[in-house]
């Protein structure tokens, strides 16, 4: 049994990973960290990681930027695997933790814990491969009115995995308001909308010469990121440091 630390365990997705951890075969929620600490829960909860005395095999991590220091140390000092799920890590963060911390640990990282965005990460790196040169390439996201970060890291994520296909590489541009000129040819367009309660909506498209095609995901429940994240765990307990990320999932499940 595969013994799991929640860092985030009181917020909206640590309670989604809490409920169906309970019926997930091969591991459980052995402890749960957050600052609030006014939700019951089946597990004890910690408002400091160095409070925490539990048996943990792995950390999932669905909490807040500010969080990312404390818990990479906490990781680190203790030598346990960590799956990094929060969004909006700064540029430098996603550094140290693809480089520096990953030399330590086992680090899973990805912008978007779902197997259907990374499938169709994968199909528009196929498309991006096919058609560059004679499409323009825009992205749309599309969060509830909560989210604070924008563009979501998925979008990103997604522009940078175009751009790594190309042989021109793109320039990102977000919006338009400020620009009074024309679309350039090397550019990415990357749009966020913030509305309602909309879980996750990404769209990709390919505005070619008379003709466009459209490469769309859309999130109807925040639990496809929440069994992402405890097959992820059962996937990065055991493995030896590096970085791996859902790719090496999806090989390992196939």
């Amino acid at each position: 049994m595969i013994n799991v630390l929640l860092s985030g365990c009181n917020g909206k997705m640590g309670q989604v990973i809490t409920r169906l951890a309970q019926n997930f075969n091969g591991l459980k929620i052995a402890a749960g960290y957050d600052i609030n600490d006014n939700t019951a829960n089946p597990y004890p909860v910690f408002t400091s990681l160095n409070q925490c005395d539990a048996r943990i095999d792995v950390i999932i991590d669905f909490s807040n930027p500010k969080a990312f220091g404390g818990l990479i140390e906490f990781a680190q000092d203790r030598n346990i695997p960590l799956i990094m799920a929060t969004t909006g890590l700064s540029s430098e963060q996603t550094q140290v933790l693809k480089t520096e911390v990953s030399e330590n640990i086992p680090v899973f990282f990805s912008a978007n814990m779902s197997l259907g965005v990374n499938l169709l990460i994968d199909l528009v790196k196929k498309a991006a491969k096919v058609l560059e040169g004679q499409f323009d390439i825009e992205i749309v996201e599309k969060h509830h009115n909560q989210k604070i970060d924008a563009p979501s890291g998925t979008a990103l994520a997604i522009a940078d995995a175009i751009n790594e296909t190309l042989l021109e590489k793109c320039e990102y541009t977000y919006d338009r308001h400020s620009r009074m000129k024309k679309r350039g040819k090397q550019e990415i367009g990357i749009h966020a909308v913030r509305g309602g309660t909309i879980v996750g909506d990404h769209s990709v498209i390919f505005a070619g010469t008379d003709e466009i095609i459209e490469i769309n995901h859309t999130a109807t429940s925040k639990e496809i990121f929440a069994v992402g994240a405890l097959k992820a765990a059962l996937f990065l307990a055991g493995k030896n440091p590096g970085l791996y990320s859902m790719t090496d999932l999806i090989a390992e499940i196939n």
